[in-house]
């Protein structure tokens, strides 16, 4: 029955995210589906799609390990979620025909800096991928029996054929569903696992008192706060993020529904997490990759797995849709188009982002098959792209003065000190590259002289 209902629910995905991306015009439909969705439909479409894998069964994953800490330190992107629409999303009027980062990069940074951020956005977007992609391939072993390999590739599948095919609009409204099926089901697996583990005070009783309470050690709590800035900053302004933030009717539905993806994430990361200490309460020798879904086979009846396994296949197939439309927009806006250096018709612009599409989805599986943990995928990823990319770009959002020279010398900086900090010093005091990395962007770009210094009003080049 529950192999049934995951079917169906799969089928009815594909067909809507088909159907939702007919009379596809051209790269800019592909990338912001026509700029006219408002809070809600954005609210759904942030909170499906960067919760994701990584951080609903990863979540799950390191709970199970290291307790309620994690929990905690994903609030970090939750706060990110509410500056950003405090402070981000409503300056990106100033943008009106972007649908890229390099679209914003250009007129303060250069030409350059467009391809620049294109790379490392491709890299990113196939990382992230890789998270979900991992995650999808537990998720099919566990309840539909097949190997690991073979559930990614009918997940990857799916998920490539209508984000190949319908872009950006095929995406949101897959997105819509799936944040439905999520927001009803995680929470009910999370009651389920509790009733079946005997009540909470069995679940506190039956895990260390360690996993239930935050470190008073000063290394401990060192530890935490670094994680925390990693997941405020690992995620901040990724391409398919600003993608959402460019799909609205005006910046104020944008502003509103980023804020209230933020706040729906806090209890949403607390539900997650804490079915990893009901997990581990019933079975304390599960490979903790496999918290989430095990609780989901222990606790429900066959057709409630079934919805189950549904709203944990809708929370990857939605982030997974979103960084692939993500990484084929960053690659054809900001890597083909300024080094190709002609016009191109909109059909052909629109073929080159379907085929790198395609051709990140490959990328993605190898690169899910050869990282273990789902998490750490994430935090791989992430190293790439905050000490790069985020300082300098939410430096230009923000009206500061933003030049070549700043962008080179931090972006620079940024990734030399997260690769000493990772490679050579092996992340002293538990503290990733990536926070190190991006402080070092920071310092760097604005030490180094910005031409007439201060704030700078923004003009289209």
């Amino acid at each position: 029955m529950e192999n049934l209902i995951v079917v169906i629910y799969l089928a009815a995905v594909l067909i809507v995210g088909m159907l939702a991306g007919r009379r596809m015009k051209g790269l800019e439909d592909f990338a912001v589906a026509g700029r006219s969705f408002g809070s809600l439909v954005i609210f759904a479409t942030l909170s499906a799609s960067f919760i994701g894998g990584g951080f609903s069964m990863g979540n799950a994953e390191k709970v199970f390990l290291v307790g309620i800490s994690n929990i905690v330190a994903l609030w970090g992107f939750s706060l990110k979620e509410v500056l950003v629409g405090l402070f981000i999303a409503p300056r990106l009027e100033r943008y009106p025909g972007a649908i890229s980062i390099g679209d914003i990069m250009e007129p303060h940074y250069g030409k350059a800096a467009r391809i620049f951020s294109g790379v490392f956005g491709v890299v990113l977007c196939a990382g992230i991928m890789g998270a979900q992609v991992s995650a999808m391939g537990y998720i099919f072993n566990i309840f539909l029996g097949l190997d690991r390999l073979t559930g990614i590739l009918v997940g990857c599948g799916i998920v490539i054929a209508y984000s190949t095919v319908g872009g950006m609009r095929a995406v949101i409204w897959t997105d819509v569903i799936q944040f439905v099926v999520l927001a009803v089901g995680i929470p009910l697996t999370l009651y389920f696992g509790i009733s079946e583990a005997g009540g909470w005070e069995s679940v506190a009783g039956a895990v260390p008192a360690g996993h239930l309470m935050l470190s008073s050690e000063p290394a401990g709590l060192l530890s935490l706060a670094a994680l925390f800035i990693t997941f405020m900053l690992g995620e901040t302004l990724v391409p398919p993020y600003v993608q959402r933030l460019l799909i609205g009717r005006d910046t104020t539905e944008v502003s509103r529904g980023t804020i209230l993806s933020g706040i729906f994430s806090v209890p949403f990361f607390a539900v997650t997490g804490l079915v990893g200490l009901v997990a581990l309460a019933i079975d304390p020798n599960l490979n903790p990759n496999l918290a989430m879904p095990f609780v989901i086979r222990e606790s429900l009846n066959p057709v409630m797995q079934g919805v189950m396994i549904a709203a944990v296949v809708s929370i990857i197939m939605s982030s997974a849709d979103s960084f692939l439309n993500g990484a084929a927009i960053s690659f054809s806006n900001d890597l083909f188009k300024p080094l190709y250096g002609k016009p191109m018709q909109p059909a052909s612009e629109l073929l080159v982002a379907r085929i790198v599409t395609l051709l990140t989805g490959v990328l993605s599986i190898l690169f899910a098959l050869s990282i273990e943990s789902v998490l750490d995928i994430l935090i791989y990823a992430y190293g790439f792209w905050a000490p790069t990319v985020v300082p300098p770009l939410c430096a230009a959002i923000l009206g500061f003065r933003a030049t070549p020279g700043r962008f080179a010398g931090g972006a620079t900086a940024g990734i030399g000190a997260a690769l000493v900090w990772n490679s050579l010093l092996h992340a002293p005091f538990g503290v990733d590259g990536l926070v190190v990395g991006s402080i070092t962007n920071l310092l760097v770009f604005f030490a180094i002289p910005g031409g007439n210094g201060g704030r700078c009003s923004f003009s289209r080049r």
